[in-house]
């Protein structure tokens, strides 16, 4: 909590504690007030004094209003900025994350530390720049006023506040385990959650939404379930404080009622003393809310803490080297071996090939065979074991990730487009591009004829993901998007997979002459695909088993034989 409270202004902190003093003062001076009207007003029937200590009294009720919002409009202001504060470094830091990072955290679970974590944090920082202030200073000022009042008396709280202690320390002792336990629940409901809204296609398809159902009811009950447990046993916190404000009044009222028979204690006194005692309970109360919601927040803490201190396993070399202004658009894979992390086996091995500009390098192999995992290492999305990659001549580990991929033009494998217009999301790969330029970009892609059959044209909007656009029109306004910027390496990760074959071949036409000063890397499943490839690399189980022209790979590679016989007929072939 520490590490996170360093981000708050250390002066509007000072000012919410300032306000918080004054008011905590303006309170305890109130009793003392009234036990000055009702001694030395009301008992010899002084108006002009009544008149008098009740203005002050309305004067200090004013300074403690003042300072009460004051109080409050830091103490929220700086909760919120704080959340601002972590909600923004958070996203920051999980969009440097590599994919082994995404995978070890969890979407859903960075989703939770992003919303509910964080609200947790700003719900305890609430609470302590007003309780946590609040309850201490009034705690001891109001025993130290209420025994300046009567000495005696004050001797109630000794079993008063011991037995208060035993009964908060058995709430927080039942209730602190259950609310940390509360945010791994809220990771596991929105994990399935998550999964049900985004996988309601296959859901429906396979007629698993009633299993589904049940698992969410599960994790809901679950939820749930903990949720009313610890509310329930948060419930006896009120009747509990009740019941002993109620006996600590009586115990008040009995033995000052017989001070006062006696003479030795004042009628305003009593009730100033009463005021002070309900005040003094009241604090310990606080105190005790406080001790139960700062478990919840540190632990949430902890989750955020754990995002924001993650070490990056992919990171900027220390000497940057820049690209060069010529001679660019090559790629170099240098006996390049990979593994995933915790993986036994390698996922490629040995991969060593080149490509110059103006080529067209094709991956093909059977699934599993490390074609995707070959394209994630071009970006650098994962780090090589051994070897090199270079681009332009120059290691990519010795280069900016910014400069990296500004250089490569990517197309994943899932087609992800953002909500928005369809303008927006070509120029996603260049800010300032045209109207002109994207149009071209469209035409190359075979997105332009659907695109301006639309009622809106470049303006017409995407739903999330692309949801209002078909497999192969949004894997083609993809390709757009990666076209648009003129990269020195295009990489497209088995892009063409939804289009027919005619839209495959002219797109791969019309590809050609918009990329003679890049490289293209084509991972496909199709041998139509690869056929005009420069270079086809043939992959199986992660080894290059073969690499060639479409011609010599025919004639002398057996995997790619058995490719070949497996998707065409004798007389394609």
């Amino acid at each position: 909590m520490l590490k996170l409270a360093k981000r708050m202004s250390f002066w509007a902190v000072a000012g919410a504690i300032l306000f918080m003093i004054v008011q905590v003062v303006s309170d305890l001076y109130l009793p003392t007030l009234t036990s000055d009207i009702i001694n030395n007003g009301v008992a010899k029937g002084d108006v002009d004094y009544i008149w008098s200590v009740g203005l002050k009294m309305l004067g200090f009720s004013l300074i403690s209003i003042a300072a009460a919002t004051g109080n409050v409009f830091l103490a929220a202001r700086q909760s919120q900025k704080l959340g601002k504060t972590l909600r923004s470094e958070v996203y920051k830091k999980v969009t440097n994350f590599t994919n082994d990072e995404f995978d070890e955290m969890g979407t859903s679970s960075l989703i939770t530390r992003t919303t509910n974590d964080v609200v947790q944090v700003q719900n305890v920082v609430m609470m302590f720049l007003r309780m946590m202030i609040m309850a201490p200073i009034m705690l001891i000022g109001a025993s130290f006023l209420a025994y300046s009042k009567d000495g005696e008396l004050t001797k109630i709280f000794l079993y008063v506040l011991p037995i208060l202690a035993v009964f908060m320390g058995v709430i927080m002792y039942f209730a602190v385990p259950l609310f940390k336990s509360m945010q791994k629940k809220t990771d596991k409901l929105n994990l399935v959650f998550r999964e049900g809204l985004t996988g309601i296609r296959v859901i429906r398809a396979f007629n698993r939404s009633k299993s589904e159902a049940v698992r969410f009811d599960e994790a809901n009950k679950d939820f749930t379930d903990t949720s009313i447990k610890v509310n329930t046993i948060m419930s006896f916190m009120l009747p509990v404080m009740t019941f002993v404000m109620s006996a600590t009044n009586i115990a008040i009222i009995w033995y000052g009622g017989h001070y006062i028979a006696d003479g030795t204690l004042e009628v305003g006194n009593l009730i100033a003393f009463m005021t002070y005692a309900m005040q003094i309970l009241m604090s310990f109360m606080m105190l005790s809310m406080v001790f139960v919601f700062i478990p919840r927040g540190q632990a949430s803490a902890v989750r955020i803490n754990e995002v924001l201190n993650m070490e990056s396993k992919i990171n900027d070399p220390k000497v940057i080297t820049k690209m060069p202004a010529e001679n660019r658009g090559t790629l170099d894979f240098n006996h390049v071996d990979f593994r995933y992390e915790g993986a036994e086996r390698l996922a490629l091995k040995d991969i060593d090939f080149h490509g110059r500009n103006g080529q067209t390098v094709a991956i093909i192999g059977g699934t599993g065979s490390g074609k995707s995992s070959l394209s994630n290492l071009i970006p650098r999305f994962y780090d090589v074991e051994s070897g090199s990659i270079e681009i332009n001549g120059i290691d990519i580990r010795q280069m900016s990730q910014h400069e990296l991929r500004d250089a490569v033009g990517f197309v994943p494998q899932k087609a992800m487009l953002f909500t928005g217009t369809i303008r927006e999301n070509i120029q996603y790969g260049k800010k300032d591009a045209t109207d002109e330029e994207i149009w071209h970009a469209l035409e190359i892609a075979q997105s332009k004829e659907f695109v301006e059959e639309l009622p809106d044209g470049l303006d017409s909007y995407v739903e999330q993901g692309g949801g209002n656009f078909s497999g192969g029109q949004k894997q083609r306004l993809c390709i757009a998007r990666a076209l648009i910027k003129k990269a020195d390496i295009f990489v497209f990760d088995d892009s063409f997979s939804a289009l027919d074959f005619k839209t495959d071949a002219a797109l791969r036409k019309a590809l050609k002459p918009e990329t003679k000063e890049a490289v293209v890397v084509i991972v496909a499943q199709r041998i139509s695909t690869v056929v005009d490839a420069d270079l086809i690399l043939v992959l199986d189980e992660g080894e290059l088993v073969g690499m060639g022209t479409h011609e010599e790979l025919k004639e002398t590679n057996a995997t790619y034989q058995e490719i070949i016989s497996s998707q065409l007929r004798e007389e394609e072939i």
